[in-house]
């Protein structure tokens, strides 16, 4: 079983950048894929970004592609999500998500693992 916790939330303006990371214990973080998820008021959860657990391949959502990155750190049992030219709509809570796996899933119902996230308000 592997404990996620994230950091690095919080209010900025639009064009500024964030960035999240979580941190995970309990288990070997190298045998987990993780993704970023996030949910905005009233809205589902979506998916943000994923990586695999050897951080060799990646996924990114069309509505941040070219403006976050998703990267890992085995050794520091840590996932980053570097988050550029934020927007209003990236406002959200944001929240990462592992599954012991070689692949990333982009559903939610593919993780077991979740952290309870951090907050980002992006204003005008």
């Amino acid at each position: 079983q592997v404990r996620m916790v994230e950091s690095g939330g919080g209010l900025v303006q639009a064009g500024d950048s964030l960035r999240l990371s979580c941190a995970a214990s309990g288990s070997t973080f190298s045998r987990y894929s993780v993704a970023w998820f996030r949910q905005a008021p009233g809205k589902e959860r979506e998916i943000v970004a994923a990586i695999v657990r050897s951080g060799d391949s990646t996924y990114y959502a069309d509505s941040v592609k070219g403006r976050y990155t998703i990267s890992r750190d085995n050794a520091k049992n840590t996932v980053y999500l570097q988050m550029n030219s934020l927007k209003p709509d990236d406002t959200a809570l944001y929240h990462c998500a592992a599954r012991e796996s070689s692949f990333y899933s982009v559903f939610v119902h593919g993780y077991i693992y979740w952290g309870p996230g951090t907050e980002v308000t992006v204003s005008s």
